[in-house]
């Protein structure tokens, strides 16, 4: 069966103690229902004892057949192999929505990157507590929903954002550049995996001009980190990273400007990885497979 114009396939990422023969018995277990492997990647970590699979398999049959098997899959690594593992079909394409407030360069980017088809999946609404980048979201037909934020009204102001996003059905839900610190309460009750983007000066340079701080204090070297928001603020397991380097010779203008460049290309790879189902989340930390 064809998913525009590619043969479905089935995804399965697990993790678990580490133990003889589980390769083999993965791959056993594909090759006796007469799948054929299309890719796959593991990871040992070694102090942990932990082992880390991502494979992905062809599956004859249609599409109840391939979601049957994913089923299968998953019950066999939990009870059989003692593993966690998630399971996706190919033709599963997350919906997922944006919270931004003015500053407009990840949201722009991402959105054309969807409309490129560079990216699985559909954004499918903007929600913003300013009214900035109505616009820009009308222009391309993205929904655009206002919502103030306020010390006075936040958590009123989380439960219409809620509201909104449940009509959405989202799969994940990503902040860029969304300045307005979400409560552990929004952050549970969303229901899907948050994902941020910030500069990567933090702890060191809090605050609203970090780039200025940054500036004054000659640094060398500028990077952007994209994250799973958690409770604990900017602490969440890191997905993607990236630096640059900078000089004497770069005004504050021109580290900001390099500053937006990574945090745009980081927060695409970290989207990325996640709707492609390639991060294993674990103790706080990431595995990324390639």
């Amino acid at each position: 069966m064809l998913n525009n114009g590619r043969a479905l396939s089935i995804v399965a990422m697990l993790f678990g103690p580490d133990q003889r023969g589980l390769v083999a018995r993965v791959a056993g277990w594909v090759y006796e229902r007469d799948g054929n492997i299309l890719h796959a990647d593991q990871h040992r970590d070694a102090e942990e004892n932990v082992f880390f699979q991502r494979i992905e398999w062809w599956q004859p049959g249609d599409l109840a057949d391939l979601r049957r098997a994913a089923t299968a899959f998953s019950t066999m690594a939990r009870e059989r192999l003692g593993m966690t593992c998630r399971v996706a079909v190919s033709s599963d394409l997350p919906r997922v929505g944006a919270l931004v407030s003015k500053i407009p360069h990840c949201l722009q980017d991402i959105a054309y990157r969807w409309k490129r088809r560079e990216l699985p999946g559909a954004l499918v609404c903007v929600i913003s507590n300013h009214q900035d980048l109505d616009e820009f979201c009308r222009s391309i037909s993205l929904p655009f929903h206002h919502v103030e934020s306020e010390a006075g009204n936040k958590l009123q102001s989380e439960q219409v954002m809620l509201n909104i996003l449940r009509e959405y059905k989202l799969d994940l839900l990503i902040l860029a550049r969304y300045m307005q610190i979400l409560t552990p309460d929004f952050l549970q009750a969303v229901g899907v995996p948050v994902i941020n983007v910030h500069h990567s000066f933090l702890p060191a340079f809090p605050g609203s001009r970090p780039y200025h701080q940054a500036y004054s204090r000659g640094v060398k070297i500028i990077g952007a980190t994209s994250h799973y928001a958690t409770a604990e603020l900017d602490a969440g397991p890191i997905i993607a990273q990236d630096v640059a380097r900078v000089s004497h010779r770069h005004t504050v203008s021109d580290l900001i400007s390099r500053g937006q460049d990574l945090e745009c290309s980081v927060f695409a790879q970290a989207i990325r990885s996640h709707l492609e189902n390639r991060v294993l989340v674990y103790n706080n930390k990431t595995v990324i497979f390639d």
